[in-house]
């Protein structure tokens, strides 16, 4: 790159001719200065606009293997650091992964060093971002992360104090679970959805039901739980069971059926799963940036089994691994018609050159997962009573 530094260079020794040791110093000056501005180690922060501003901030610095580290900050949503899994400068350009959040950050910086221009891409849509160096007098203070909440009592059984149910907009698009902590939302979800949700299992496996449990949609906002701390997934289920037995006065019994099912088994050349370094209560994570792009964390092979099947596969997903612990990673792969049919999409597989393979070779060389399509015997819910919920 070239900084317009040459001909101050020359300018000055034509003035200091007859003192070289000066015109060399002046001259290491200038190097030192041109290194100083051009050096990406350093805070960097700018403006994320989501329909909302929100302030980002990352923070590189240089390992001692030359290598860069970087750490990304949303200050406006969570103070908390997020890992950046790899972070590469070269010829003044500069590439960010964030693999915890499916994002990748790509720009340019200025002739001058202060000043990077570039897009944010969390999905399909890229989105301006333009950070500048910080300094002292203008670096954003990044606020403290709240202290962890203490997990609930392993042995309570909790109930949420207020819930109401109410019929989802009809323009309301997407679906999801989640909310801060000690409370519940979703959105946009059917009775399917919750029973998939509360019970653990796919939609092939509750029998019974009317046809409005898979075309009425709800959204549900929790108060907080009657018991204190924060619950596991486990307690924040059992309430979500509750509250289908009272708001939707769900009634059934169990019994089996036979039925395809894809089983998750180990990989020939073995698991290639990154362990957790979460608190076993902390909340996992199962989300997409965009089908076919799995983002999870803190998930145990039942619950990754369990979420597959609800949100990927049109059918149960057993997990026959016997792996203990939790795990993090990520997930790629080219979706096919018969997937992500929760969502109400139509898929059209990516044929490009550069798509990535399947689900089925995907998980055993990312993931050393083997996953195979099997008839055997599954748990079936066979519900007794349903009805759809009254005023709140």
């Amino acid at each position: 790159m070239r900084f317009g530094v040459s001909a101050r260079v020359a300018f000055i020794a034509v003035m200091f001719a007859t003192a070289p040791c000066t015109v060399v110093s002046a001259r290491a000056a200038l190097a030192q200065t041109a290194v100083a501005k051009t050096d990406i180690a350093d805070t960097w922060q700018g403006t994320l606009n989501v329909g909302r501003d929100l302030r980002t901030v990352i923070k590189i610095s240089k390992m001692a293997d030359g290598k860069l580290k970087a750490q990304f900050f949303s200050i406006d949503q969570n103070p908390r650091p997020i890992d950046v899994t790899d972070a590469i400068f070269h010829d003044g350009e500069l590439t960010l992964k964030v693999d915890m959040i499916g994002g990748v950050y790509t720009g340019k910086m200025s002739p001058d060093g202060n000043t990077i221009t570039g897009d944010w891409k969390q999905g399909d849509k890229p989105l301006p971002l333009i950070l500048t160096r910080a300094t002292k007098e203008t670096a954003w203070a990044i606020p403290e992360p709240p202290k962890p909440m203490p997990p609930m009592a392993a042995d309570a059984d909790p109930n949420w104090d207020v819930a109401t149910v109410k019929p989802a907009p009809p323009d309301e698009r997407g679906k999801g679970f989640g909310g801060p902590p000690r409370h519940f939302r979703t959105g946009n979800t059917t009775l399917n959805d919750l029973v998939m949700f509360a019970y653990q299992v796919n939609t092939k496996q509750i029998i019974n039901g009317p046809a409005w449990m898979e075309s009425d949609k709800f959204d549900i906002t929790t108060g907080e739980p009657d018991v204190p701390g924060a619950p596991s997934d486990d307690q924040v289920r059992s309430m979500m069971r509750k509250l289908l037995a009272d708001r939707f006065g769900l009634k059934f019994h169990k019994g089996q059926q036979q039925m395809s099912a894809y089983v998750i088994s180990v990989a020939k050349g073995g698991p290639k799963l990154t362990a957790s370094k979460s608190d076993p209560h902390d909340p996992t994570a199962f989300f997409f940036p965009k089908l076919g792009s799995l983002i999870f964390r803190n998930i145990s092979m039942d619950g990754f089994a369990s979420w597959m099947q609800n949100g990927v596969f049109d059918r149960p997903v057993v997990n026959h691994t016997d792996i203990p612990g939790r795990f993090d990673g990520t997930l790629k792969w080219t979706p096919d018609e018969t997937q992500f049919q929760i969502f109400g999409v139509k898929i059209v597989p990516d044929e490009s050159a550069d798509a990535p393979p399947p689900i089925t070779p995907a998980m055993d060389q990312q993931l050393g997962l083997k996953l195979s399509a099997e008839k055997t015997a599954v748990d079936v819910m066979i519900l007794d009573h349903v009805e759809k919920p009254g005023d709140n």
